[in-house]
């Protein structure tokens, strides 16, 4: 039988941050336009899916609740670091798990933020405390708060096979509350369908007309649709000489712009890491402060080049 894991796939590679398997020069991203903060809510989530890159669940309490007070520091640090960020974002697990979304969202937004919360619209954000909370701040803050919805694909076959029976509609059902809040909303989907890019934002444009949803199908900041994260598949390494062969620059990926506050079970603060997509990889942990936080990030993960070098992904709006 074929040997299908990460080690198999990329044997050798991703070993040393500063060369890589055939010996060359392992290519970094400086911290170079801050725009985006992220904070993880928690892993906790009230459904399970099939291809979680984070693994979250109702019961992986791997990264613990964050406070709001916690994040209050890290927006004290911002003004103090200077960074320039322009938008404070949440993810999770289900943010709305965490009994202080509202507050933290609403401290980030008095500060000046924008800010993004990823969520799956269900029943933690259909709570009524919840629900009170989001009329408030679309009624101080309008479109400074977005709400970025996880719709796997446009179709209800294809998004239940991820998240589980009738999650499509349930999320549809928090979506049309949102819609009629005036909420401004997004969307990420997958593109793990075998269908084109194309193909897909005609799903979602017809999605969104069908049930009165402002989103633009064709925006990819507004629909934002993520490659599959297979750590099974083989992928390259990135070396400084991509750059000119792809004829991309270290300012396009993630870590150029981006950076994601973590609390991790047991731990007495909360830590900042390079990127959003590798919250359990070690190597990937900058320090407890933004001033630790501010140096290259080596591209030592497969993830860096399937995902955001090669796949030009963003987690940002």
């Amino acid at each position: 039988m074929k040997d299908l894991s990460p080690e198999a796939a990329n044997i050798g590679k991703f070993q040393d941050p500063l060369v890589t398997a055939k010996g060359e020069p392992r290519a970094s991203v400086a911290l170079t336009d801050p725009q985006t903060l992220w904070f993880n809510t928690g892993t906790l989530c009230n459904i399970e899916c099939v291809n979680c890159y984070i693994e979250s669940s109702p019961t992986n309490d791997r990264l613990v609740y964050i406070t709001a007070d916690e994040v209050s520091d890290y927006l004290d640090q911002l003004e103090a670091r200077n960074w320039g960020v322009r938008e404070i974002g949440f993810t999770g697990g289900e943010p709305f798990m965490n009994p202080e979304m509202i507050e933290m969202a609403e401290r980030s937004l008095k500060r000046g933020y924008e800010v993004l919360i990823l969520t799956n619209a269900m029943r933690p954000m259909m709570r009524k405390t919840v629900l009170a909370g989001l009329e408030r701040l679309q009624a101080d803050y309008g479109d400074k708060l977005t709400l970025r919805i996880s719709v796997d694909h446009w179709s209800a076959r294809h998004h239940d096979a991820e998240r589980g029976a009738g999650s499509f509609e349930k999320t549809l059902e928090g979506m049309r509350w949102l819609r009629d809040a005036g909420i401004r909303m997004a969307v990420a989907g997958r593109t793990m369908w075998h269908e084109s890019e194309a193909e897909a934002r005609a799903g979602y444009a017809a999605l969104y007309a069908q049930e009165g949803f402002r989103i633009d199908a064709q925006n990819p900041g507004m629909t934002v649709l993520f490659p599959e994260m297979d750590e099974s598949a083989e992928v390259p390494e990135i070396t400084t000489a991509c750059w000119d062969i792809l004829n991309k620059s270290p300012s396009d990926v993630m870590c150029a712009s981006s950076r994601m506050v973590v609390k991790r079970k047991g731990a007495a603060r909360p830590a900042v890491l390079a990127c959003t997509l590798l919250p359990y990889s070690p190597e990937f942990e900058l320090g407890e402060t933004l001033a630790e936080a501010e140096g290259s990030v080596q591209l030592n993960h497969p993830h860096c080049a399937k995902f955001c070098v090669l796949g030009g992904a963003s987690c940002s709006a």
